[in-house]
């Protein structure tokens, strides 16, 4: 079964990159912790290892290629034993999916509140009391207790 190598994400805010260089060609034996390629973000150029080892199939992004999203498939790896003309052959036909799952439905849509939750009653006595907002969050609201205290 062909092996996907993603762009990375080197960073926590990274959302694409630029694939430098290749230090690999289809054909080649990779192992895994060897340095296939370079990557520059904004901030620096970092060497992106092998995680997974086998032949180098295909090559689908071009050195110099600008604006590679992560997790877009930049190479496929044929496994031992595979014949990698095969695997370049279907090179990208099950991409990762990134798609976020869906949101839960919001009180009010249904009918019902969120996750069939109900928020408990104001507390008796005042302070503060629970209130959802328009996206579904609980936040506090402060409640009037008739003394000129603030309450925080």
């Amino acid at each position: 079964m062909p092996i996907n190598i993603t762009m990375p994400a080197l960073s926590p805010t990274m959302e694409d990159g630029t694939l430098a260089k290749w230090l690999v060609k289809p054909g080649d034996t990779v192992e895994s912790g060897d340095v296939i390629a370079e990557i520059e973000t904004d901030k620096a150029t970092m060497e992106v290892e092998a995680v997974d080892e086998g032949v180098v199939a295909d090559i689908l992004v071009a050195e110099g290629t600008e604006g590679v999203k992560v997790n877009a498939i930049i190479a496929v790896l044929a496994e031992e034993g595979e014949d990698a003309s095969a695997v370049k052959a279907g090179a990208g036909d099950a991409p990762p999916s990134a798609a976020a799952p869906p949101l839960p439905p919001q009180a009010g849509e249904d009918g019902a509140s969120s996750q069939g939750r109900s928020d408990p009653p104001p507390p008796s006595g005042g302070g503060a009391r629970r209130a959802e907002g328009a996206n579904g969050a609980t936040k506090l609201a402060s409640v009037d207790l008739g003394d000129d205290r603030i309450k925080a």
